[in-house]
């Protein structure tokens, strides 16, 4: 019966025996899956599975089974592999059968061949995805992700000692582990003394003490002579992590560029892959359909494993949030019937006024203004009507105060509350000189990342006060247009070359300002400070500090659980909503009108949400029109005021 070390440390054996077990019938295939389904459904047992976003490569067994949190950021040309061959001993005409799923090089044992012309050949087809780190992943997720996985990892190498893996050096975080990847060309001699054999599988071809030695010694293999050094393709910038191209072998269709997956499978970082990125490399020993693609393309494609190693996934699921204090999958009947949830939500009230009191102290004192930031971090695109997104709630904050770096400080106070986000400093610099827009590379044959490629369900805080006077040139425009395409349409347009692509998404946009921002919004709050600290980062920092991490955390789960609502409207309140918002219009047709409506309906839907409340009740009703006359009268003073002035 196998272990935890088993299928953990060696998946592929696993694979082997249920291969050896079923062969030639190609319902292993299946048993492969539903086998490795089981044991992560056991008692925690995908915390269990070491993690790529928080172990740096080198510290993980080659071959092992390992998770990997990401975002498709581009998706490759389909690729053949042979998912059955056979092997033959020329001395003894011995023939075995081989799986070469799971696997980029093929097996091939000692004083073995492999016949390509043998009838048991099966030719099969797999997808490979770019995947990399969540754009604007928070510290706060790559932390409890770490720490969770760090207790759970020492646990599983003192199960069995025999088979467990165990590194030489303490597990690191990436940000610990950067200053050893400054210099990895210095790894390349002993890895290449210690390559394995041609062909073969790790596990067939070395000794456990080899395996120890390699992972521990850094980084695999780099090619020194890689020039330009390769190009990660994150969309933001100062990302940390791997990037990976992860093989799917069963319904990719299902996914598409910027989702968001969580993939289990087996890590390859076979130096031999490392071959292909050569520039020294023998051209004889190239594929002559190989030799078709650029060297561009090439490099792009077949990166060094070291830097991008691979995952050849058994399963795969789209994530529908990715904060880890909430179980990974929460649909609507799992939300209902879900203990977790129901026991939140009996406490939602008191982490409400709690979160509202904490986002007041840090609009300097405006409740008003906090309660709309409530509704903007809950707010998402529940669904598409014709072109129109339903559910987009962008905010523009005006009355930012300048020269105190307010949104700078308020910025990271949302960046430890939402599990995504990116602040955009709006300058004539950046707008001019920033790739906003993804745009297709066809040398590379590549998909090249901008900034607004984004997770979905990411807030993106904008920040106009920074902006001067000066002249926008074409690509500014450009970057300009596309900002307010995403605000208004939910949408980014990708540029490939000939022709533009439309790619929804569902971004939460804040823009702060000194007065009514430049881009479109959905609603517009003037800030009315009621304190001036006399050193704003010392007042937000102690914000933070003074709050217990039990109760962000709190903060977290709600705004993250509130998202995945599902809402709903009665008959009969719409009818009662209709019939007061016909006497409003009696009472002032000339400034009430269908906009006003549709603002209500969102911030009634919002405020029901922050409640727990999955329907529109009279009093949200009344509250949200309340919450609208005080913002709508709040702007007319202020211009007022500016007409005064």
């Amino acid at each position: 019966m196998p272990c935890v070390g088993d299928w953990l440390n060696s998946p592929l054996s696993i694979v082997q025996g249920i291969f050896a077990q079923n062969v030639p019938n190609l319902d292993w295939e299946k048993k492969v899956t539903e086998y490795f389904k089981e044991k992560l459904k056991e008692n925690n047992a995908t915390n269990w599975v070491p993690s790529l976003n928080d172990v740096p490569v080198h510290y993980l067994k080659p071959n092992s089974l390992v998770k990997f949190r990401c975002m498709i950021q581009d998706m490759f040309d389909p690729e053949f592999y042979m998912g059955v061959y056979e092997t033959v001993d020329p001395n003894t005409n011995a023939r075995v059968l081989h799986f070469g799923k799971y696997r980029d090089v093929a097996e091939c044992g000692p004083q073995q061949e492999i016949d390509l012309n043998s009838s048991q050949t099966v030719t099969l087809e797999r997808q490979t995805f770019y995947c990399v780190p969540v754009p604007g992943e928070s510290a706060w997720v790559k932390e409890i992700s770490f720490l969770t996985d760090l207790v759970l990892f020492y646990t599983i190498t003192r199960v069995s000692p025999s088979t467990s893996y165990t590194p030489s050096r303490h597990k690191r975080s990436y940000e610990e582990d950067e200053d050893m990847d400054l210099h990895p060309s210095k790894q390349k001699e002993q890895h290449m003394g210690n390559s394995c054999c041609s062909g073969g599988d790790i596990h067939g071809c070395v000794e456990p003490k080899r395996l120890e030695t390699e992972a521990s010694a850094g980084h695999h293999v780099i090619s020194p002579n890689c020039s330009p050094p390769l190009d990660l393709n994150f969309p933001l910038p100062g990302e940390k992590g791997p990037a990976c191209l992860v093989k799917v072998y069963e319904n990719w269709e299902n996914f598409k560029v910027n989702d968001v997956l969580e993939v289990f499978g087996v890590l390859s970082v076979d130096p031999v892959l490392s071959i292909v990125n050569s520039e020294d490399r023998d051209s004889s020993t190239l594929d002559p359909m190989e030799c078709m693609d650029t060297a561009e393309e090439q490099r792009v494609h077949s990166p060094p494993a070291s830097l991008v190693p691979r995952i050849h996934v058994i399963l795969a699921q789209k994530l529908q949030h990715i904060n880890p204090l909430l179980p990974a999958c929460l649909n609507e009947e799992e939300s209902k019937t879900c203990e977790f949830v129901s026991n939140f939500m009996s406490e939602l009230s008191p982490v409400r006024a709690e979160l509202l009191g904490f986002l007041t102290h840090a609009l300097l004192g405006d409740s008003l203004a906090a309660e709309y930031l409530i509704l903007h971090l809950i707010s998402t695109v529940y669904a598409r009507r014709d072109v129109l997104p339903l559910g987009k709630f962008a905010v523009n904050l005006s009355g930012c105060p300048l020269n105190s770096a307010f949104t700078e400080h308020l910025y990271r106070i949302i960046q430890q509350l939402v599990p995504a986000s990116y602040h955009l400093r709006m300058s004539i610099e950046s707008m001019n000189h920033s790739r906003f827009i993804p745009h297709k590379d066809y040398t590379a044959n590549r998909l090249v990342s901008g900034l607004l490629q984004l997770a979905s369900n990411t807030s993106l805080v904008i920040d106009e006060t920074q902006l001067q006077q000066g002249q926008l040139d074409t690509a500014g425009v450009h970057n300009v247009t596309a900002l307010g395409n995403l605000i208004t349409w939910q949408k980014v347009d990708y540029d490939f070359n000939y022709h533009r692509m439309e790619f929804p998404c569902n971004i939460n946009v804040l823009i702060t300002s000194e007065g009514r921002s430049l881009l479109p919004s959905d609603c517009q709050v003037h800030l009315q400070p009621q304190i001036i600290p006399p050193n704003m980062e010392e007042y937000m920092s102690s914000l933070l500090t003074a709050v217990l991490p039990s109760v962000l955390n709190k903060f977290r789960i709600y705004l993250s659980l509130l998202r995945l609502l599902d809402y709903s409207i009665s008959d009969e309140v719409t009818k009662a909503v209709e019939e007061d918002f016909v006497e409003m219009r009696k009472n002032d047709p000339e400034r009430v009108t269908a906009d006003d409506l549709h603002k209500m309906l969102l911030v009634a839907r919002f405020l029901s949400l922050s409640a727990g409340q999955t329907t529109l009740s009279r009093e949200r009703w009344l509250r949200a029109k309340q919450l609208e006359a005080l913002r709508k009268a709040r702007l007319q003073q202020q211009c007022v005021n500016g007409n005064e002035l």
